[in-house]
């Protein structure tokens, strides 16, 4: 299979987890880029910040129009993670590349085990400041370092945190994990990294029909058998990218 061929696959497989879940677009996209399409640690981290921008926009549109996006709770959150975000994405330039794959491929695991995870979180409680402020820093500081969008804590943590509904919680994630997303790119601006246009420019146009797809989708499955899914995927990227990294 060509190169080619594999970067439209798996920018749709990403596209549709982000568009279905608001969560797994990012933490599909490195592993994809780096084992599928020969980009380093450096140059995946940051392709993967301008997928996970246009294609969050993209699904952000469409749950915009659904009317699930909480627009001042996903702000103030967002808010929060502007400064670890572009701070954290300076600071990963600077980070030897085994590291950066061993940090992703914990994260990878924590993501796969979360949406595994059965239980669902409520649907209210009490608002605190600060909490939402530690929540939206932590955010940002691993969107901008590991480069992911980090969709799988932001929608627990927009419930649970600043008590938005599971209903929106996902169209909300998308407006979180865009803000930081753009900020963190926008920090690795100066760092020497050559992106393979080429394939990254195939790879995001199908992410892009994939997240308007997955929207779609989120409509038709459960959101509990998606989220087992992309669990399973995600587990095993993980433990493949842990092994790599080892040996």
């Amino acid at each position: 299979m060509t190169p080619l061929i594999l970067a439209l696959i798996a920018g749709a497989v990403a596209g549709v987890s982000l568009g279905a879940l608001g969560a797994g677009g990012s933490i599909l996209t490195v592993p994809a880029l780096i084992y599928l399409l020969g980009f380093t640690p450096a140059a995946a981290t940051t392709a993967s910040l301008v997928v996970v921008i246009v294609t969050s926009v993209t699904a952000l549109v469409a749950h915009a129009r659904a009317g699930t996006v909480r627009w001042r709770a996903g702000l103030l959150f967002a808010a929060a993670g502007v400064l670890p975000a572009a701070v954290a994405g300076a600071l990963s330039a600077r980070v030897p590349e085994a590291v950066l794959t061993v940090l992703f491929a914990a994260l990878a695991a924590l993501a796969g085990l979360h949406m595994l995870r059965r239980r669902t979180p409520p649907e209210n409680g009490t608002v605190s400041g600060t909490r939402a402020a530690g929540a939206g820093a932590g955010l940002g500081a691993v969107t901008g370092f590991l480069g992911v969008g980090g969709g799988f804590l932001a929608v627990p943590a927009l419930v649970t945190v600043l008590a938005v509904p599971m209903s929106a919680a996902v169209g909300t994630s998308l407006l979180v994990v865009s803000a930081n997303a753009l900020v963190a790119l926008a920090g690795r601006a100066h760092s020497a990294v050559h992106l393979d246009l080429g394939l990254l420019l195939p790879f995001l146009a199908t992410a892009v029909l994939g997240a308007w797809d997955g929207r779609r989708l989120a409509t038709k499955v459960s959101a509990a058998t998606l989220r087992r899914v992309f669990g399973a995927v995600l587990l095993a990227v993980a433990v493949a990218m842990g092994a790599t990294a080892v040996l």
